[in-house]
């Protein structure tokens, strides 16, 4: 599935429910803020180290992939709501991002 193909799912989803009207800019944005915050809550206190081997606790691996995808989903639908390209806008912030940050001499 592409990001296109899971676009046009989410798409489908709004519609059949009638959600587009909730799906505003503001209301994508805080929703999406939301679980970003769920997200951090999943790390918020754990060591370097715990943080690195989340996925030694099936729990804590369910929860930060069900996050992940949650996050992934709103930003995806923020995306096609704002009229963005969420592929071409990353690839233009990593080609700011070459210009400056240069790599570091070898």
């Amino acid at each position: 599935m592409t990001l296109d193909d899971l676009t046009q799912r989410l798409r489908d989803f709004a519609a059949a429910r009638d959600w587009e009207p909730f799906h505003t800019p503001k209301n994508l944005t805080m929703a999406l803020s939301g679980e970003v915050g769920e997200l951090i809550a999943l790390f918020q206190w754990l060591t370097p180290e715990e943080s690195a081997a989340w996925r030694t606790d099936p729990a804590r691996e369910f929860n930060v992939e069900d996050e992940i995808a949650d996050v992934t989903l709103y930003l995806l639908r923020l995306a096609d709501v704002l009229g963005i390209d969420l592929i071409a806008a990353a690839n233009a912030k990593v080609d700011r991002n070459e210009k400056r940050f240069p790599p570091l001499p070898r």
